[in-house]
């Protein structure tokens, strides 16, 4: 399977799957775009020797636009499943369309709380005793898409983002590789009962 990363960070979940995933399993990372010309995910990505560009909001009149854009730049490189790993931008409708059912996300929480950003500092506002990192489908909403794996670490002591972050990363870099693997092995499908349960035929 051919998959592409959006990221517009430091780009650690990317290194994840580079160092996981990449050329093993039938996975083969083929593209890294991001919104910031700067991210430091795109120097992982050339240094892996895959392809990179960058889409800044300030080349493009819209954000249909943008995603039009990257769509068929991803497309060119034969993409097959869309990887948002740590990236800060909403993508269009037409976007999800062209890719549907193929984009996944990594979220630093236990969805459905704590959802959109700043979402460990929501956690913590909160007071929750109990944190997590989910990875899921990307629908038109924010976070609000069907889960596919799920971890949780109590971290009752926790005090700022950093503290939980330190435990949140290391599940990131578990789960959302071993997602990207089950799916390219066709081991990850919708209950055709229930289009909100996500299987797992391991």
């Amino acid at each position: 399977m051919n998959v592409a990363v959006l990221a517009s960070g430091t780009g650690t979940n990317l290194q994840a799957l580079l160092d996981q995933v990449h050329g093993s399993d039938g996975v083969r990372i083929v593209a890294v775009a991001s919104d910031n010309p700067s991210a430091v995910a795109l120097a992982r990505a050339e240094d892996a020797s895959v392809a990179t560009a960058s889409f800044p909001a300030s080349e493009y009149p819209g954000r249909a636009d943008r995603d039009r854009a990257i769509g068929d730049w991803l497309l060119s490189h034969g993409t097959e499943l869309v990887v948002l790993a740590g990236y800060l931008q909403l993508l269009s409708k037409d976007f999800l369309a062209r890719f549907a059912g193929k984009v996944i996300n990594v979220h630093p929480a236990l969805l459905p709380a704590f959802p959109g950003l700043h979402a460990v500092e929501q956690a913590l506002a909160y007071g929750v005793k109990v944190f997590g990192v989910t990875v899921h489908f990307v629908d038109e909403g924010v976070d609000t898409g069907p889960v596919i794996l799920q971890r949780a670490v109590a971290i009752p002591e926790a005090r700022s983002e950093q503290d939980v972050m330190e435990h949140l990363r290391p599940l990131e870099h578990q789960l959302l590789p071993e997602a990207v693997r089950l799916i390219a092995a066709g081991a990850v499908r919708v209950d055709p009962d229930n289009p909100r349960r996500v299987l797992i035929e391991r």
